[in-house]
């Protein structure tokens, strides 16, 4: 489906940085090894975000979560909320993900639907501003990823060890490093 709504419109730029990051670096590196058939069966939702407060932002992730939870999950599977206005700062993203993960709770869709998180200046607790283990969660742009539980358990029931994704993502980007990283083109 890769759908679009109107205000992806208003911003082309950053759904189509925000797909290169996809195929480029989550699919393209294998960071998530779960990614591509629901890029490749188009079943992943682009919405980008018109919202300059948080206030708004949250009133968009309601209604997409809702969205998202009526959809039928063989047309949309996940979506993507790009927000290229709002919560620039990752101090503040980092705060909003509080009041995202208590909306997700209050609409009664723990359990269901989660929240994972990415931004250009994500920094993992304890470690450095460049660390490369920092970018298995750089995004182009502030965007909230949201995720069927069901789709998670569905995937991670394939695998013996889901710990060792991590543990592949920190090896390939070590030897990746910043410069490989910037070789890929992509803005983060």
């Amino acid at each position: 489906m890769n759908s679009t709504t109107n205000s992806a419109a208003l911003n082309p730029l950053a759904q189509q940085e925000t797909q290169d990051w996809l195929e480029k670096a989550v699919i393209g590196l294998n960071l998530c090894p779960f990614a591509k058939s629901v890029h490749v069966n188009k079943c992943l939702r682009y919405v980008v975000s018109t919202a300059t407060t948080p206030e708004d932002l949250l009133k968009e992730l309601a209604h997409e979560l809702l969205a998202l939870n009526r959809a039928d999950p063989e047309e949309i599977e996940t979506t993507l909320l790009i927000h290229p206005l709002v919560l620039t700062d990752f101090l503040d993203y980092n705060d909003f993900l509080g009041a995202a993960d208590a909306l997700v709770e209050d609409l009664e869709l723990d359990g269901e639907l989660q929240i994972a998180s990415f931004h250009p200046q994500y920094q993992f607790g304890g470690t450095q501003i460049d660390d490369i283990s920092n970018y298995t969660n750089r995004s182009p742009y502030p965007t909230l990823h949201l995720l069927r539980e069901s789709s998670i358990e569905r995937a991670t029931e394939t695998m013996a060890d889901t710990d060792a994704i991590y543990e592949a993502n920190m090896a390939t980007l070590e030897k990746l490093g910043l410069d490989g990283w910037k070789a890929l083109g992509l803005k983060a």
